[in-house]
């Protein structure tokens, strides 16, 4: 596989951008090398490897529920530039 002028002009335009005949000739040739190092990783023996989500053993990274003090509505409200019943009091955005 590989990229051509046309993929790279396809791409430049789908992220509006302007690019110049050099700088497409310096992306496809960049693009390329790229892809052509990854092809590297198609020569190496993956029969007996388990497919993973992470590179490290991770298991239950979760931690336990721990019940907490929260700040009480008084305290909270005193940041509030505008209060209203105990609640923030914020500009309509629909009529």
């Amino acid at each position: 596989m590989s990229i051509t002028n046309n993929d790279v002009q396809h791409v430049a335009k789908l992220a509006r951008l302007n690019l110049t005949a050099e700088e497409e000739q310096t992306l496809t040739g960049q693009l390329n090398a790229i892809l052509k190092y990854a092809e590297k990783l198609n020569e190496l023996d993956t029969e007996d490897i388990e497919p993973t989500t992470h590179v490290l053993h991770v298991s239950n990274v979760m931690r336990e529920d721990e019940t907490k003090e929260s700040l009480s509505i008084e305290r909270v409200m005193r940041n509030a530039p505008e209060e209203e019943d105990g609640q923030f009091k914020v500009p309509a955005v629909m009529e």
